[in-house]
Order: structure tokens, then sequence, then C-alpha cells
């Protein structure tokens, strides 16, 4: 038989396949639940993505996948995930690969890192916000709890009120506060 393009028999169609647990090659498929009821002390890290109704003290790394603190959730930790949604408390930094949810009912006190931010009204923030793109952010540095811890002292001679956050070098350049030599 000679077959012309029109009456070409159609190809079977593509079975596909029976449908296998397969999602742990998908991490945002799977998900993860803290129950309220559940206290935990310690490192979080993983391949799913995680809702936390319970009480949570360390740090959570799931930078690719999603981060939801619920309404009853309450964190002590530093967050990074790829989508971070708070509805409940955080105390600590929360660093979103590509946004971070504080919905009306969450409240955060920390630092935000994320290209993408939103706080709905009625919200609770109190922190920074940088917003710089993910791929140009530079990793997340410890910070001593206040300024100057560890280091010495410097003799500038101005009262650091003065300096308004800069080092004292950097407002010394070029003004009339620079002490005359003898």
């Amino acid at each position: 038989n000679v077959w012309r393009k029109s009456e070409e028999p159609a190809a079977p169609a593509a079975q596909p396949a029976p449908s296998t647990p397969s999602r742990r090659s998908e991490p945002s498929k799977e998900l993860a639940t803290i129950g309220p009821s559940i206290a935990i002390k310690g490192d979080l890290t993983g391949n799913e993505d995680l809702v936390i109704q319970g009480r949570l003290k360390g740090e959570v790394k799931l930078k690719q996948n999603n981060v939801t603190v619920g309404k009853s959730g309450r964190v002590e930790a530093d967050i990074y995930g790829r989508s971070i949604r708070v509805e409940g408390e955080v105390n600590g930094n929360l660093y979103g690969e590509q946004e971070v949810v504080i919905r009306a009912s969450g409240r955060v006190q920390g630092n935000i890192v994320s290209p993408r931010v939103t706080l709905e009204n009625g919200s609770n923030f109190k922190g920074s916000i940088d917003m710089e793109a993910a791929s140009t952010a530079p990793a997340p540095a410890k910070k001593p709890e206040r300024p100057g811890a560890g280091a010495e002292p410097r003799k500038t001679g101005i009262p650091a009120a003065d300096v308004g956050g800069a080092s004292p070098q950097k407002s010394l350049v070029g003004s009339d506060r620079t002490p005359a030599k003898q």
C-alpha cells in the first residue's frame, strides 16, 4: 500500500507513565508540616516545602522550597527559602530567593533580604528590607549584637552621635573637624 500524507494512520498516542510517587524530583510538590503542638530546637534542612504551625528555635535552610509560618507558628530563627510567607511570629532574618510576604496576621522582628517583598495592611514588621536581586545579593554576614562589639574604640574627638553611622575616617576627610597639627 502506498500512503498519502492525508491517509497516514495516526501514530498511537503515547501512554502516560503510570503515576508513581516521583514527586521527590520536584521539591516544591512535597509538603511537610510542623504541627501546633510540636516544639523544635535545632536547624532544619530538606527538599520539601514547609509549613510551621508550632514553635521552632534554630535555623531553617530550604533555599529551593517554600516556607510558611502559619498563624499559630512561633519561630526564633533565620529562614532561608525560595518563597517565605509569615502569618504567625518570626524573630529572625528572612532570606527569600524569590519573595517574602508578611500577611496581615504576621509579626516579624528581623531583616528581610529578597527581590520582592510584600507587607500586607495590618502586618507588624520591625527591621530593614534589602530588595537586591538574589543573584547579586551578597551572602549574609553575621553582625555583632551592637556596633563596635569586639572592636577597640577609636579616638577621633568626635562624639559618636556626630558620626552618623559612617566610619570616622570617612567623616573627617575634608571636614573642618580635622585636628590641627602642632
